[in-house]
């Protein structure tokens, strides 16, 4: 499941980064990296930007910046 699925709350753990070039860096050198755990804290009213919860730093992320994202949801 891709990261941007994720409902307000729920947790999940990053499997795999899609994107490339300097996307991928930025998202890197921010802490999202595989195997890290990520929690959707807030979603805007209109869906974008979406507030995560990683590395316990909160992180606002632009929609079409997280599609690239793969997921599993953890409990």
């Amino acid at each position: 499941m891709k990261l941007s699925e994720l409902k307000t709350g729920q947790s999940a753990r990053i499997k795999k980064l899609s994107c490339s070039g300097s996307l991928k860096s930025k998202l890197i050198d921010m802490g999202v990296l595989n195997g890290e755990r990520i929690q959707v804290i807030r979603i805007a009213p209109l869906g974008d930007p979406v507030e995560v919860l990683i590395k316990q730093y909160k992180l606002s992320l632009r929609k079409k910046d997280i599609e690239g994202i793969t997921v599993e949801e953890v409990q």
